[in-house]
């Protein structure tokens, strides 16, 4: 269908859409007009992918004198899949509506691991591996090598890319990792390296968050992107934490001993070069006192992570004397690991802050603050200079040089945190030393400055208002939408007792309870054998997970609950949950019915949907706070509580509520799903809790559900069940229509038009 939104041509390639969606638009096109930043939280299920895309689409085309290209951000690889192939059915809609000049280039960008076709290299289990056999075959000295000897092996496919020169583009159209690598492998190009080239000229560039967020990789790839771009950062509700780990760094007993050996072999090279081949590390040596960074001109096969700090905070100047010669540039990363050798060597628990670290560096280690800010950019020249191409060996020595990089250059917003042991495994000693950051606004800093207007879209950003403040920003638009729905599909509930009345809940003062364990176990074997098809358990932790099972398992409940239902489990490893999660589904498809065990925090909790049949109820158990006695979030709690004036306390439950929503938000997946949420804690009948959930979930929480045992929970989800059983009208009746037409949008038009002029 395709209707005016104000100035713009909306195309839009379903016949009907949703009040909802049409809203969303609206607000979404403000914020473009104004040039600004916005917050957007849309409920799951309704089709806020494909509003998002066609506006934005239709709003270049309708407004072809200032194109404006897309940078698509998502967590996943299958979410970035899922998105360009709404945009493919979009595509097709437009371009059979407007010819050809609706035509565009939208490219997903991802590592070499899900884009090379190059066997030999593929062959490698680990990302880092299957990069560093990328640079092994396609690294300028290598390939230079190769012209004199034929024997040296390199890519077929890069060689070919390469010869094809400004020839090697990618037709207009909307390509999946899938298509470019079909592509690549029909044209014998690289895929990898055609798609970081054609980024620059595509007018729709999926790719992950980290691409922007994590400067090691942003100021590689993202830094041709021009001014006039909507940046949109899909699935958007724990932004602050990804934006707080692209610049924390831990470093280990591992990563010292891994640092030792790389130092060792850097050094046996540098010998090695001098007797052979002294005038590189001459003209090395001569480039540093002119003070000329190597970045601009690299060959694309030579570029490796760039600098781990910001852009703004680099400095543009010559690297300092002392580590101008590589001997003694090894010299003083030898003198750093030994000291943080040491600072490793300690029984208790240590925090200080950046300034007083430095100047312990400069007392004891006799390293300055200027050195230790160049470590990363000397380390990369010199990896250069030694043609070193098996990077992934030389990850530890890379870890210390990223973290020397951010202990020299920022004083604000981070601080060292040592830990003799994990706190929930005391008996091994595993130390840790982390600089950790606790401002999420720095990492996203230079994508609100860079882009004009940057969209931070979810189901679940609630309470809205935090955001703001947590990453620092001023929004022109911020609205949390509702679901418009013909029938009540959605039914929240809180548990606060079981049927002998006692109250459960996850507190640490109660959890271990076997009253509470056992009203969990009834709450679950009543639900099984009332639902039918699947059901999705979430536990607050792997550890608590396991307890409860075992303790389950021996007083028979896990028994009389396979009775009725197959009970799958997620683990830690990948692979087995995977394969949990299909045995999942073919047990719903069969009709046997199944129980998943999942983790609040886990892998399924984030991204994997259980639409239709696969999840008819969602039982949370517990509230999911994080651990609160971890160092690292009381540091950052302090922090956001001086800097921010947030409290701990709203902090804390913000965190834990926007985890518990994402997890439910799982069972809905489209406004024909149907399911049951019950929130098995006394805390949540707590108003300050529960008002932290989003919009669409209180909406549906009815007052006569806050307070239930389990026989009234299951009362209710028997009349639910049997409500949903019914027929219903798909399009709503005319006082609460959940599908527009074309007709009713131009009504609803013109009614807005007369409203303005009368």
């Amino acid at each position: 269908m395709k209707f005016q939104l104000e100035d713009v041509t909306v195309y839009f390639p379903y016949d009907h859409i949703y009040p909802e969606q049409y809203a969303y638009m609206l607000e979404l096109k403000r914020a473009l007009d104004a040039k600004g930043h916005c917050l957007l939280e849309m409920p799951t299920g309704t089709g806020k992918t494909i509003a998002l895309l066609s506006l934005i689409t239709s709003y270049v085309l309708s407004k072809p004198q200032n194109p404006v290209k897309l940078i698509y951000c998502t967590r996943t690889v299958h979410e970035m899949e899922k998105t360009l192939a709404e945009l493919r059915l979009l595509h097709d809609y437009q371009v059979q509506q407007v010819g050809p000049r609706a035509q565009i280039l939208a490219v997903g960008l991802s590592s070499r691991k899900n884009l090379c076709v190059n066997p030999a290299v593929l062959a490698s289990e680990n990302r880092d591996s299957v990069d560093a056999g990328c640079r092994k075959l396609t690294a300028s000295w290598v390939r230079a090598m190769a012209a004199e000897n034929p024997n040296v092996p390199t890519c077929e496919f890069f060689e070919q890319y390469e010869k094809a020169g400004s020839s090697a583009v990618l037709p207009p159209g909307v390509y999946t990792l899938q298509d470019l690598r079909a592509f690549g492998t029909k044209k014998g190009w690289c895929p990898y390296f055609l798609a970081r080239h054609m980024v620059q000229f595509a007018n729709v560039v999926v790719y992950s968050y980290q691409y922007l967020l994590d400067p090691k990789v942003a100021s590689i790839i993202s830094k041709e992107m021009q001014r006039e771009s909507v940046v949109v950062f899909d699935e958007a509700h724990n932004i602050d934490n990804v934006c707080i780990e692209a610049l924390s760094v831990s470093v280990r007993r591992q990563t010292i001993e891994g640092a030792r050996r790389n130092l060792n072999k850097m050094r046996q090279e540098i010998e090695r070069f001098k007797e052979t081949d002294a005038g590189r590390l001459r003209a090395e040596y001569n480039r540093l006192v002119d003070g000329l960074a190597q970045r601009g001109n690299l060959p694309i096969s030579d570029t490796w992570l760039s600098n781990p700090a910001l852009p703004d905070d680099i400095l543009k100047e010559a690297v300092p004397g002392n580590i101008r010669r590589a001997e003694h540039f090894i010299h003083v990363l030898r003198r750093l690991v030994q000291y943080l050798e040491g600072r490793l060597d300690t029984e208790n628990v240590e925090k200080e802050g950046l300034v007083t670290f430095v100047s312990s560096i400069g007392s004891q280690a006799g390293i300055d603050q200027k050195t230790l800010k160049f470590c990363y950019d000397r380390l990369y020249s010199l990896m250069l200079t030694l043609e070193i191409t098996d990077t992934d060996e030389f990850l530890h020595v890379q870890t210390i040089c990223d973290f020397a990089t951010l202990v020299g250059t920022y004083a604000r917003g981070f601080s060292i945190i040592i830990e003799p042991v994990d706190e929930r495994m005391p008996h091994i000693p595993d130390p840790v030393l982390q600089l950790s950051c606790h401002d999420a606004s720095l990492a996203i800093k230079p994508v609100f400055e860079r882009f004009q207007s940057v969209v931070i879209t979810s189901g679940t950003l609630s309470p809205i208002d935090l955001y703001p403040r947590l990453l620092n920003f001023n929004p022109v638009v911020s609205r949390s939408f509702t679901m418009s729905l013909t029938r009540d599909c959605i039914c929240p509930m809180v548990l606060t007792r079981g049927s002998d009345q006692l109250p459960v809940s996850t507190k640490f003062d109660m959890r271990s309870d076997l009253g509470v364990v056992r009203n969990y176990g009834r709450l679950l074997l009543e639900m099984v054998s009332a639902v039918p098809d699947g059901i999705v358990c979430f536990f607050v932790s792997y550890s608590y997970m396991d307890g409860i099972v075992n303790s389950w398992n021996e007083t028979g409940i896990l028994k009389e609950i396979m009775q009725h239902k197959l009970v799958f489990i997620e683990t830690q490893d990948v692979v087995e949950t995977t394969l949990a999660l299909d045995n999942y589904r073919k047990a719903c498809d069969c009709g046997r019915g199944a129980v998943f065990f999942s983790v609040a925090r886990g892998k399924v909790a984030e991204g994997i949907d259980f639409d239709r049949h696969y999840g008819r109820l969602v039982i949370m158990f517990g509230v999911p706070f994080q651990y609160t006695l971890s160092k690292i979030l009381l540091a950052r709690l302090e922090y956001l509580r001086e800097t921010f004036q947030i409290k701990e306390g709203d902090f804390l439950t913000f965190d834990a509520l926007r985890q518990a929503a994402q997890c439910v938000g799982r069972v809905i997946r489209s406004k024909a799903d149907y399911g049951m949420m019950i929130f098995a804690d006394k805390r949540y009948s707590r108003h300050d809790k529960r008002s932290k959930l989003p919009g669409w979930i209180l909406s549906h929480l009815r007052d006569a559900h806050l307070n239930l045992s389990t026989d009234m929970a299951l009362h209710i989800a028997r009349e639910f069940l049997r409500k949903m059983a019914q027929p219903y009208d798909k399009a709503g009746s005319s006082g609460r229509k959940t599908l527009l037409s074309q007709e009713d949008l131009e009504k609803m038009s013109e009614a807005n038009m007369n409203e303005m002029l009368y």
